[in-house]
């Protein structure tokens, strides 16, 4: 229930503000103190909460922002440990405790808020935000999207030189339509884990959406934002992260949000196309990633008679992904083989790929084999992240890429920025490792039960469609913003286009879905043009659905 969630018992542990009088510089100290965020070993307190507070300023396209940062932790108990507490202190009559619930973890949940100075909280929208991984900080939204200062690196495809990084204000920081909250997930970043069986306790689909929704409820009592408008900002996992947790915060909260943006969307994970072979006689996904393969080829001058508008282009390589392409693919064995060289030639003149190779292919392409074939000849592999980067060949004979160009090119520069900012700017992490990314895949649970099914069988494999759709139902003025990059393999844009327009729902609620794309990649952001055309997107998408007098953002 609503109620009980809020209290300590369900498990969160709020931190206390510091008090009025107490110097912002000793509030700081007590905050850095070395290992304050270590678990206690053989105590019944495993984390305290921790706080560190700032002040800067901020320009956005011309416009001033004094804010008030504050870099902290707030504590978290996994799902079921209330009931699990119980039942070690002695079984209730009647009562469900919750089979696998773990009193004995805990996690600390670190994240950076900035908010406006002098703005009433019932007139400021605030935006929760975290990237995906799952297993990845929140850094590179953090320093590449909406923080207050950005991370400056090379966007020609190639790698960004090494240190020292420039690291500068940030004119397209979200602060002019709302105050931000970014959020590592348990165990990334400066966020802890702690207890038996602590991993399990906190690494699944469910597990991670209980963890954001005890700390999204905790933070709007402990910095009095009950009466905000909120919104929700996802990348890549942070997508399915952001359909469970709103259908638990609408349904199981009673808490509504004004919006849901979902930049790089992957929903339904049979769509992806990495590993696609793996799930033979399905080939949705094949569909979904030939625009962005046509985009890649289209950046790359390998595409004859290339058209000069790519949005054009692709519209093209869209109607012959569902529809000729499509319709070849489901006859299968059956498909003649002249049809299916036609279909294999117009495929390579979409793609820049030989005619031969798609034939020999079946007319499937992996997107570690498109990676590793569009440039073979010069012996580079092209980025999954963002195809328009490229990198010499871990491995001239492997039969798809061994790595990702534009991870390896921007990594570091987003690694030491943040290090650098959160020690000296924030004023947080003294005496503590920063972790960019963790390896959640040997404790991950994927099982979730879609809503409505009840205690039905878990779905083999994720699909968290129900779950945006049931939030949508639940509350109808819910308002949802989908952004993607036509150079993205990781999660393909029309992927996304795909899942909206099959979510299950009334066809009239689809109007409260609205779409935006960029020349980028799965990190928009990485390219400053798309940047600002996103800020000034998600910044409408704010202002037009605050609900601030007549939906005005202050």
């Amino acid at each position: 229930m609503a109620g009980a969630a809020l209290s300590l018992s369900a498990g969160i542990a709020v931190a206390q503000p510091p008090s009025p009088g107490q110097p912002a510089a000793a509030q700081q100290a007590a905050a850095r103190k070395p290992d304050a965020n270590t678990a206690e070993p053989n105590t019944g307190v495993l984390f305290k909460p921790e706080r560190a507070d700032s002040e800067g300023v901020v320009t956005v396209e011309g416009q001033t922002i004094p804010y008030h940062a504050v870099a902290g932790t707030i504590v978290v108990h996994p799902r079921g440990w209330d009931d699990a507490a119980r039942r070690e202190a002695g079984p209730t009559p009647g009562s469900d405790l919750g089979a696998g619930a773990n009193p004995q973890a805990e996690a600390s949940m670190f994240y950076t808020a900035y908010f406006k100075k002098g703005a009433p909280s019932a007139d400021r929208p605030i935006t929760f935000i975290y990237n995906g991984g799952p297993g990845s900080s929140t850094m590179w939204l953090h320093m590449g999207a909406w923080g207050p200062k950005r991370i400056v690196t090379v966007d020609n495809g190639q790698h960004t030189p090494a240190a020292p990084y420039t690291v500068i204000n940030n004119a397209y920081s979200l602060m002019d339509v709302s105050d931000m909250v970014f959020i590592d997930a348990p165990g990334a970043g400066f966020s802890r884990i702690a207890g038996k069986d602590k991993e399990k306790a906190f690494w699944g689909v469910d597990q991670d959406g209980y963890a954001f929704d005890q700390f999204i409820l905790a933070f709007l009592s402990q910095y009095g934002r009950w009466n905000s408008p909120k919104y929700l900002f996802g990348e890549s996992y942070g997508t399915p992260r952001s359909a469970v947790l709103i259908n638990d915060l609408e349904t199981g909260e009673s808490v509504d949000f004004n919006g849901v943006i979902l930049l790089s969307q992957i929903l339904n994970f049979a769509l992806s196309v990495d590993g696609a072979e793996n799930n033979p006689g399905s080939d949705q996904a094949y569909i979904t990633a030939l625009p962005t393969y046509a985009a890649s080829a289209w950046a790359r001058n390998m595409v004859p008679n290339k058209p000069a508008d790519i949005e054009t282009f692709l519209k093209e390589v869209e109607a012959f992904a569902t529809g000729d392409y499509a319709l070849a693919l489901q006859q299968g064995s059956e498909l003649p083989a002249a049809r299916k060289r036609e279909i294999a030639e117009r495929y390579a003149r979409y793609t820049g790929l030989p005619a031969a190779y798609v034939l020999r292919a079946d007319l499937r392409i992996t997107g570690g084999e498109f990676e590793k074939e569009l440039q073979v000849d010069q012996g580079l592999t092209t980025g999954r992240l963002d195809t328009r980067f490229s990198g010499p060949d871990m491995d001239p004979l492997s039969k798809e890429a061994s790595y990702d160009p534009q991870s390896a090119a921007l990594s570091s520069a987003y690694v030491t920025a943040f290090n650098d900012y959160a020690r000296k700017t924030l004023g947080y992490g003294e005496g503590k490792i920063f972790k960019p990314s963790i390896n959640t895949f040997r404790f991950w649970d994927n099982n979730h039960v879609p809503p409505g099914r009840g205690g039905g069988s878990p779905r083999a494999m994720l699909n968290v469609m129900p779950d945006l759709a049931s939030a949508m139902k639940y509350n109808p003025g819910l308002k949802v913003l989908l952004l993607g990059g036509y150079y993205d393999l990781a999660t393909p844009f029309y992927e996304g286009w795909y899942e909206m327009h099959h979510l299950p729902m009334p066809d009239a609620l689809q109007s409260n879905i609205s779409y935006h794309y960029y020349q980028s990649g799965h990190m928009v952001y990485a390219n400053e043009a798309s940047l600002k055309a996103m800020h000034d997107d998600v910044a409408a998408f704010i202002t037009k659905t605050d609900n601030v007098r007549g939906g005005s953002a202050k």
